[in-house]
């Protein structure tokens, strides 16, 4: 009883359009903090140094690249709070993002990076808003 209970309430939550969009940014915002992050490492995707803005090397005693490490510890860490708690990781990643955009506010010839990455900050804050629901079982409560 309890399985046909479980099952029906899962082919409920996944026709829902709203789990559908929980479900889809919390995938999203697991997964690409953590794989750039990843490359923080690796500088596969783009030289990643030259999107730190120059106050930075100058205000802090490390290389650009040694920022960048740590810069992808933080994005890892944050996908992984996406994934186990999408209420405050949402919130994590919102706020990391906006540091991101004023850095490459700083750094002429990004701001279209900058643009995008804003879209991505409300995306994040779309996650945090569908979390908050999914966390109180509002998701699936209509019929």
């Amino acid at each position: 009883m309890t399985t046909t209970h479980t099952s029906e309430h899962t082919r409920t939550w996944l026709r829902d359009p709203a789990s559908q969009a929980f479900v889809l940014l919390r995938t999203v915002f697991t997964v690409a903090p953590i794989l750039f992050g990843v490359d923080k490492f690796l500088n596969l995707l783009v030289d990643w140094p030259s999107y730190l803005a120059p106050i930075a090397t100058d205000i802090l005693p490390f290389d650009a690249q040694q920022i960048m490490y740590a810069v992808g510890v933080v994005e890892i860490a944050a996908g992984i709070v996406v994934a186990l708690a999408p209420r405050f990781g949402a919130l994590l990643v919102a706020v990391w993002l906006a540091g991101i955009i004023v850095n490459l506010l700083l750094v002429p010839g990004y701001f279209d990076v900058a643009l995008r990455d804003f879209g991505l900050l409300v995306g994040a804050l779309a996650l945090q808003r569908l979390a908050t629901a999914h966390h109180r079982g509002q998701l699936v409560a209509r019929s």
